[in-house]
Parts: structure tokens; C-alpha cells; sequence
């Protein structure tokens, strides 16, 4: 870099030149003796822009002027709305992010009916995918740790649960973004359990990589119970010598292996939310309690179950989450609510304050897609695309070009243009040129929410030396008008001062169940949640009904009206996550 600047972090780049929006791009010598990680198609990332974020629901009170923040969308677009207001303010950031263990992880949906014992009908729902291709997991991966690293403050850590799979991979990578003096500990978290293989080792740990951002950093000594007949520093007792106990336990050491925190949830927990890949609270209390203080800021954008946010919300932190997926929003919504309703109970104790407030934000119109999955049937819908079943890479054809839909629910990157690339065909496009040399041997548009600026220009550079003309439709700024079918279907009545839910269908999660409307004898079985505002501003639910029932127990389904009710909205959540929201008219 030949101007002047101010003091350069571990990359090369200074930290001001990571802004808000886009800013002036440099080249940078390489740092002499500084290992680096390399891939195929690694790509710098020193800089992002604003996404913007909506307000849809919010629970309970502020306190001391904060009220904890979940967010729904793709996590690069939440962090970088974030920096504009938490730019080196978040004091500890633990992430759980995908191994690339190349398996889909699904959530059993079952439907128990209360008319007939033992009669139930159940199906397995991807919640999300972890299969990646060639190297674009660690590009998904290095974008997400330079954003994190932007949020954390002086005093902040950063810790990164991964296991075998791409462990050595990540550590080469946070330590080249981090800075390899940033290092402090990792953490071997073992366990028991499940069957073993026959020709290697079983692996039976997970790795916690712990970073700081400075040379000043939080932490407090944690502890275990002494096992029998051990002493201090859990060595057994050496004859003539004597040894105090500490009354807090043994410390603990680089591996964990305590029962509390086990691997797998208990089926009956009372914590488990049978949500795929869902990590104890013992696991979460353990690293909060550690590297955190009352009052301080913690973050996990792969949310999850929201295991991370309920856990800093007992320990009396301060918390935002993130996740992509819908299920996880609604499930970490319920825990919340749940826990919040727990502690206020409780009585008050010398901890300091509890923020058991939360606001809920979609990030860049995510509610577009309830569900992800069936993004690509409904977009090939709304745009008129003449679907083709059997082409394995293009997903449609619409006015001589061929149409490829793009992952939904987050920007399109340089890497999502692989599997297209590597579906070329080469041998067609070379006949199409010697048939018309100035003509395009292939027209492409490509479907997406968001998308870095030059993806069109990266499509047509790899298919030198051919011709190809790219067009992006970004359905967010150019098809912003678009309307997609809803699935659920509601009849909701006020009579007698009452609100009462009449009927619910929600059809897609009925289609999976194989149940027509006629075959379902109480609505209520399909329902998670019902939340009710009886003063709706037009713009965020703020429910004084909080109907969640509890194992084996339905939703009421009726409800008093207070007397000073206003716009009443009703938001009903089926066991889909999938959710119905309606204003209902009502007599004064």
C-alpha cells in the first residue's frame, strides 16, 4: 500500500479501511513469513455495505435502555448491518458454525392426535444443509471470521466450535485473521456415546479455538467438582505431604469431559428441543461464564435453538442472535419467551440486572420466503420460468435465456457460481461459435436476493474464451413487486367480547402430513403458537397473548378482549415454523 495508514491489524489492512459501505480497494504486499491459508478461488473481503433491517415483533421490556436483538437472515448481511452500531463493541462471540460434515440435518415434525391414543403421523424437514463444493465453505467461512473480528471489542473473545472435519483448515484461517499472537487456548470437549467405527479411532471431541482481540482480555477461572479421593490439582495424595482443597472445585484444564456437559441431550432433557445439532446449556454456561461479565454484549450469528441467547439471558448478559433459517427464529422465540417467563419469577438476586426483553428483525425482506426450500418452485412461478425437469444446470428457460435461481435468503457470491461453471458445455458452445463467431454461444440470467456487484462479470470471465451474455435479476430491487402464494389459510371471529380462532389450515404442512382439511379434526394440533396484539402500530407485533403449550397441550384458541383493544393482529405459527398473520376486525 503506497499512501500512509493508520496501524495495520493481522491482514495487512487497516481497520478503518473495512467500512460500512464500499470503500477504495488497496493492494497489499505480502507480510514476509506469515503463513497463510490459500484455496481455489480465494477472494479478499476488506470491505461490505448496510443492509437495512426491519422491526417485526417485540417482548417485553427494556431495561437500563437495551432489549436483546435476534435476527433473521443471512449472517454476513446481519453483521454488516451491525457494524454501524456495534463495531468493536461486542465482548464475546461464540459461533457454532456448519463442519462441512457433508450431511443434511433434518427436524422430525409430528403430529399427535388427541382423538385416538397412539394415532400420529410424523416426517422429517431439512433444517439446513452442510454438504459445500470444492472450496467455497472456507470462503463462506473467511468472510463471516473478518466480520466477526470487526464486531469484537478490546476485552472481547472469539470462540470457534468446529471438530475434525475442517479444524486444521480454520485455525490457519483465524489465525492469518485474528493474528497467530491472538491464540490462547483450544479446547478438547469430550464425550462418550454412539457406536465405533472398526478400522480407526472413533472421534469422540469436539474443538473450541479461542481468540482474543487484544493482549487484555476477560476471563474467569472456572471450575469441576473433585472426583473421589483426589486433591488439590487433582493429584492423589503423596504420603507425608499435606494439601488445601479449593472450595470451588479443580480447575479446569484444555479438555472437558464433565457429564453436565455432554454431547447428546437427553430425549427427555428438559432443555432438548429436539433441534439438530443443539449444544447443552451446561456446554454454553461454562464458556459464558468464563470469558464474559454481567451486563456484557455476547453474539452467536449461527444461532441455532437459541442455546447461546438463553443462556447469556440467565447469566444476566446482553445478546444478539442470528440465523438463516426460519425454524431456528421460531424455536429460539419460544425458548426465550419461555426462559424470560421462568426468571421473571425467580426471586431477585445480587447478580445485577436480567434483560429478558428481545426485538425480533428480518434483515434485507427475508419474510419474502417462508420457507426456503420451496423457494425455486415459487420463483419459477411468479416469473413465468418454463421449468426444466430433467436439466441438471440451468433450473428453467424464459425468453431465449437460460435461468439459474440462485441460493434464496442471502447475497450470491463468486462461490455460488461454481456448480453453474463446472456444468458448462463446452463442446455445444464451441459449434454455436463456428456456427455465429459474434453472437453469444449462451444467454444466462441469474435469479438471486442480493449479489455482489461484479457477478455477472465473474460468470462471463470464466467461460473464456467464450462469449456469454450474463443478466442478474435481483428480485429484491428489480421484482420487488413480485407476489407469492401463501400456503396457510385462518378464519378468526370476535363476538362477546371474545377472539376466538375458528379454523387453520396451514396447507403445506397439511400436503407433508398427507391430511386433507376434512381429515383434521381439531386445528389446533398443527399449531406451535398463537400470539395476539390487541393494539397493532401497523409495522411490529408487540403480543399481550403469548399462547405456547406446553408438551402433550394444545393452544387455547380463545381469547378475552380487553376492553381498551385497538387493531388487534394475530399471528398464528404451525409446526413448520411456517407462520399466518392477519388483522381481525372486532365491534367496539
Amino acid at each position: 500500500m503506497k499512501k500512509s495508514q493508520p496501524e495495520q491489524n493481522s491482514l495487512g489492512f487497516a481497520s478503518s479501511d473495512l467500512g460500512i459501505t464500499n470503500v477504495e480497494k488497496y493492494e497489499f504486499e505480502p507480510i514476509k513469513g506469515y503463513p497463510m491459508l490459500n484455496w481455489r478461488g480465494k477472494r479478499p473481503f476488506n470491505s461490505t455495505q448496510f443492509y437495512p433491517a426491519q422491526l417485526k415483533e417485540i417482548h417485553g421490556e427494556e431495561v437500563d435502555g437495551w432489549r436483546n436483538k435476534i435476527f433473521w437472515g443471512d449472517n454476513l448481511q446481519v453483521m454488516s448491518h451491525l457494524l454501524k452500531e456495534f463495531r468493536g463493541k461486542v465482548d464475546l462471540i461464540y459461533i457454532d458454525p456448519p463442519f462441512d460434515s457433508k450431511a443434511d440435518y433434518r427436524k422430525r415434525v409430528e403430529f399427535q392426535s388427541t382423538k385416538a391414543e397412539g394415532l400420529s403421523s410424523s416426517f422429517e424437514e431439512k433444517q439446513y444443509g452442510d454438504i459445500w463444493t470444492n472450496d467455497e465453505y472456507l470462503q463462506f467461512m473467511h468472510e463471516r471470521l473478518v466480520m466477526a473480528r470487526e464486531l469484537l471489542s478490546t476485552k472481547g473473545s472469539f470462540i470457534l466450535h468446529c471438530d475434525w472435519h475442517k479444524v486444521h483448515h480454520l485455525r490457519c484461517l483465524a489465525d492469518e485473521i485474528f493474528g497467530a499472537h491472538r491464540f490462547r487456548n483450544e479446547i478438547a470437549w469430550c464425550y462418550g456415546g454412539g457406536g465405533a467405527p472398526k478400522t480407526e479411532y472413533p472421534c469422540k471431541h469436539d474443538n473450541l479455538l479461542w481468540y482474543t482481540a487484544s493482549a487484555d482480555w476477560t476471563f474467569h477461572k472456572q471450575f469441576r467438582p473433585y472426583s473421589e479421593g483426589t486433591t488439590q490439582r487433582g493429584l492423589t495424595e503423596v504420603k507425608g505431604e499435606n494439601y488445601t482443597l479449593n472450595d470451588e472445585g479443580a480447575m479446569l484444564n484444555d479438555w472437558w469431559s464433565e457429564s453436565e456437559v455432554q454431547k447428546i441431550l437427553s430425549p427427555t432433557a428438559y432443555e432438548n428441543l429436539k433441534y439438530p445439532t443443539q449444544k447443552p446449556e451446561g456446554l454454553l454456561k461454562r464458556i459464558i461464564s468464563g470469558h464474559s461479565n454481567p451486563g456484557d454484549i455476547i453474539f452467536d450469528c449461527f444461532m441455532g435453538s437459541g442455546t447461546t441467547q438463553a443462556v447469556a439471558m440467565k447469566l444476566g448478559r446482553r445478546f444478539i442472535g442470528a440465523d438463516i433459517n426460519l425454524g431456528a427464529i421460531q424455536t429460539t422465540t419460544k425458548r426465550l419467551i419461555k426462559a424470560a417467563s421462568e426468571l421473571r419469577q425467580m426471586p431477585l438476586g445480587g447478580g445485577g440486572a436480567l434483560f429478558t426483553g428481545f426485538e425480533i428483525y428480518n434483515v434485507n425482506q427475508y419474510d419474502i420466503f417462508r420457507n426456503p426450500i420451496q423457494a425455486r418452485d415459487l420463483l419459477i412461478e411468479a416469473l413465468e420460468i418454463q421449468k426444466l425437469e430433467f436439466n441438471t444446470v440451468f433450473d428453467g428457460e424464459k425468453d431465449g435465456r437460460m435461468i439459474k435461481i440462485m441460493p434464496v435468503n442471502r447475497i450470491a457470491t463468486r462461490a455460488d457460481l461454481n456448480e453453474l461453471i463446472a456444468g458448462f458445455d463446452y463442446k455445444s458452445w464451441e459449434r454455436k461459435q463456428n456456427e455465429s463467431p459474434n453472437r453469444p454461444v449462451e444467454k444466462i440470467a441469474l435469479v438471486c436476493m442480493g449479489h455482489e456487484p461484479d457477478l455477472a462479470a465473474q460468470l462471463e470471465l470464466a467461460a473464456k474464451p467464450f462469449k456469454i451474455d450474463v443478466e442478474v435479476v435481483d428480485i429484491l430491487r428489480d421484482k420487488a413487486n413480485l407476489e407469492f402464494k401463501r400456503d396457510s389459510e385462518a378464519k378468526i371471529t370476535t363476538k362477546n367480547g371474545e377472539l376466538r380462532v375458528e379454523m387453520f389450515y396451514p396447507m403445506n404442512l397439511l400436503q407433508k402430513l398427507s391430511l386433507q382439511k376434512d381429515t383434521v379434526e381439531d386445528w389446533r394440533e398443527l399449531v406451535e403458537s398463537i400470539l395476539i396484539d390487541w393494539n397493532y402500530d401497523g409495522a411490529v407485533l408487540q403480543p399481550a397473548v403469548v399462547d405456547i403449550p406446553g408438551r402433550n397441550e394444545l393452544v387455547k384458541g380463545a381469547y378475552k378482549i380487553p376492553e381498551d383493544a385497538g387493531t388487534i393482529r394475530v399471528k398464528i405459527t404451525d409446526l413448520l415454523s411456517e407462520s399466518w398473520e392477519g388483522i381481525v376486525s372486532h365491534g367496539n
